[in-house]
């Protein structure tokens, strides 16, 4: 037989085998199949797992808003303090009973004051409400501020004592018995406080976090947060209280700075404050007659109800252009 027929048959048989293999393996081997079977689950799958990370999505959202929402709780519980934290931040000893009977006081004496001066009772009334509700509170809010400037200021002493402590080899808990024993005034106390908070058993991360309510300042949040993120990742805490005592002085002498640039503001506002009482005043010694017209007719009554009203509004506007939080 010929070499190029037989050939030719052998070659036309390998093909026909691969166009069948081609042809009908799929279908013999259950690949297409398989193929089907995977479009049909392939878009459920996806789906599946772009819902899966969407529910994964809002579940981590609504954690952080919950979160958000109990630090935002947290903040206005702290910013509403009671009657007895507040009697604390001012530095004395009252306990509720002796506050009230010290507004009671202060009212009777007010209102008394009023009605002698006056001669109306409508004015003891008022004078009996200034004393009972206003002179307690503006004094607690005084003693308040007075004590928060001294801890300001004598803090900073505070920290280098403890980082010249913690590096001549003294644990930390001596050098807040150092602190407490000798500092100044309001310093010791607080720190006397701390030492107790742990010898009944508090660690020191929450008894430093107690100080921030008791002295609601930028300084004793700084020194809570400082320990707290000492005690749970390490580090050199003296470097860090070392910075914080630098950070802190440098605060304040930006207030300083910041107070002596904005006295000229200051001075010009009390002024122009004080001046139409001033005036009024010298018009009354000089020329009675011509001023008493201002409460002896209605019209004048309306005109100096107005004139004191826009005087409010002028002073409030001038103290908050120059007082600056820092």
């Amino acid at each position: 037989m010929d070499l190029g027929l037989i050939a030719a048959v052998i070659l036309a048989a390998i093909s026909a085998g691969g166009v069948a293999y081609a042809l009908f393996y799929p279908s013999l081997s259950g690949q297409a199949r398989v193929e089907r079977r995977l479009k049909e689950f392939a878009t459920p799958v996806i789906t599946r797992s772009a819902a899966e990370r969407e529910a994964q999505n809002r579940a981590k959202r609504g954690q952080v808003a919950q979160s958000l929402k109990d630090i935002e709780k947290r903040e206005k519980a702290r910013n509403k303090a009671t009657l007895e934290v507040r009697i604390q931040q001012a530095g004395l000893s009252w306990s509720r009973r002796q506050y009230f009977i010290f507004a009671a006081v202060m009212g009777l004496v007010c209102g008394l004051l009023a009605l002698v001066a006056s001669g109306k009772g409508v004015l003891g009334v008022v004078g009996l409400f200034v004393g009972l509700f206003g002179v307690p509170s503006f004094f607690l809010n005084q003693r308040r501020k007075k004590r928060l400037k001294r801890f300001s200021n004598e803090f900073p002493n505070a920290l280098d004592v403890i980082v010249r402590g913690i590096k001549s080899g003294l644990p930390l808990n001596d050098c807040l018995r150092i602190i407490a024993n000798e500092a100044q005034e309001p310093v010791k106390t607080e720190f006397r406080l701390i030492v107790e908070a742990q010898a009944l058993g508090l660690a020191l991360s929450d008894a430093a976090a107690k100080l921030f309510e008791r002295m609601p300042c930028p300084e004793a949040n700084f020194f809570g947060i400082v320990l707290a993120i000492q005690q749970k990742t390490g580090g050199n805490l003296a470097e860090t209280l070392a910075n914080l005592s630098r950070v802190i002085r440098e605060r304040r002498k930006m207030r300083d700075k910041i107070a002596a640039v904005s006295m000229e503001a200051k001075a010009s506002a009390a002024i122009i404050g004080s001046l139409p009482v001033v005036v009024a005043l010298l018009v009354y010694v000089t020329s009675p007659r011509y001023i008493e017209q201002l409460w002896l007719t209605s019209t004048g009554q309306v005109a100096l109800l107005g004139a004191a009203v826009w005087m409010t509004i002028g002073i409030l506007v001038m103290k908050k252009m120059i007082n600056f939080d820092i």
